[in-house]
């Protein structure tokens, strides 16, 4: 995968729920090819950022763009992107391989060998045919991963994506967010642990009280 260069560009967003300011005058660029970390406590409004960025909110005030285009002027959606926000949905009657090929044929032509690849990347087992409703926490985050990356997305949104996972599926995902990254691929990651951030991040951002403010 050898994505083209693409920006974020956010602008004075703000966004409030009631008379509770979560985003006050937030403003950052980005771009291709580098992992952006987003730390914070609970509630601190990384979750709500993101989904501004994706458009599932309209901000308040201020612009979020997307190289050319301006959310909620040009396109409602963030296009070519792969995104964990909260808890992912799943089939959970289905295998893992049939709950990528339900999601894949939604805009392409089903194509087995690279979901199987993709599968085996997350390291899941492509033929197993065990029900997801079956999965441990660390598996169902793995196939979330699986189902952000199968259409090789420029973009990566990833909240909090090691939940579940054990120390060994920790060093295998950052090992694939830093090949993703050599791709060209541009990542916003928010995560709680601080190796996480250390390994992985270009640039940090610290979320408090409304604001953003950069911390390395």
């Amino acid at each position: 995968m050898e994505n083209t260069k693409v920006s974020i560009r956010i602008k004075e967003i703000e966004k409030s729920f009631g008379k509770n300011k979560i985003l006050d005058k937030i403003s950052l660029e980005m771009e291709s090819g580098k992992i952006y970390g987003i730390v914070g406590y609970n509630g601190s409004g990384k979750t709500v950022l993101f989904k501004c960025i994706c458009g599932f909110l309209k901000t308040d005030a201020g612009e979020i763009w997307i190289n050319q285009d301006c959310m909620h002027q040009t396109t409602d959606l963030l296009n070519n992107a792969g995104i964990i926000i909260e808890e992912p949905s799943f089939l959970e009657r289905k295998s893992a391989y049939q709950n990528l090929k339900c999601l894949y044929m939604i805009r392409n032509k089903v194509d087995k060998k690279w979901l199987y690849e993709v599968l085996e990347k997350v390291d899941l087992n492509p033929e197993s045919a065990k029900r997801v409703g079956k999965y441990s926490m660390g598996m169902k985050q793995r196939l979330a991963i699986a189902q952000a990356i199968m259409e090789k997305p420029e973009i990566l949104i990833l909240d909090e994506p090691f939940n579940g996972l054990d120390k060994e599926g920790v060093k295998e995902m950052r090992e694939l967010f830093l090949e993703l990254k050599q791709q060209g691929t541009l990542m916003i990651l928010a995560s709680h642990n601080k190796d996480d951030i250390d390994i992985l991040c270009d640039e940090v951002y610290e979320m408090e009280k409304g604001k953003l403010n950069k911390i390395r």
